[in-house]
């Protein structure tokens, strides 16, 4: 196995400890009951919003770039997965089923696989307006105060250090190409 393979699947693992470790701490904490499975039901729509959230940060056109392969590999592939448990979801539902109890395991399954895909349209709509938000103030960032005359910007960045007696001198430079500074 090439030493790149090697990263790859440690990242998986690395992810997939952690996430399995996550959904153990939720199955302690959360109560099941007969009819809902609240542990692998919270896992399962948490995981894919993530999931919705951390793909649409890391869809670029392009080349996939290292750090949101290691990112995809760690966090999407390993920890997420790890994570969400769809087979824990299929043997709930196998086991309602046993029991008798068809009819609340066709419950169980419609609103997990709903609330699944609404979880992950709402973590991709919040990935997507966050990045238009982070698009958006670097854009402002880069922009130029409007109420700012060209004129008044060309001096502020050429303007040199207040001398001894208080007053700001602009240099000459912008103006004339001389060098010479002369008081405002």
């Amino acid at each position: 196995m090439s030493g790149a393979l090697m990263r790859d699947a440690g990242l998986v693992a690395v992810g997939g400890a952690l996430g399995s470790l996550g959904r153990w701490g939720v199955s302690h904490v959360l109560p099941t009951d007969a009819l809902w499975h609240w542990p692998t039901l919270a896992v399962n729509a948490v995981g894919a919003f993530l999931l919705g959230l951390l793909l649409e940060f890391l869809t670029h056109p392009g080349e996939e770039s290292r750090r949101a392969h290691t990112a995809r590999l760690l966090l999407g592939t390993g920890l997420l997965g790890g994570f969400t448990t769809y087979s824990a979801f299929a043997e709930e539902m196998w086991e309602q089923v046993n029991a008798g109890a068809s009819a609340a395991a066709l419950g169980y399954a419609v609103i997990t696989l709903v609330l699944g895909l609404l979880a992950a349209a709402a973590g991709l709509a919040a990935g997507s307006a966050l990045r238009r938000r982070g698009v958006a103030a670097a854009d402002d960032a880069a922009v130029p105060d409007p109420a700012v005359p060209d004129s008044a910007r060309q001096e502020t960045a050429f303007r040199e250090p207040e001398s001894h007696d208080g007053a700001a001198h602009v240099s000459e430079q912008d103006r004339s190409g001389h060098d010479d500074a002369v008081a405002p």
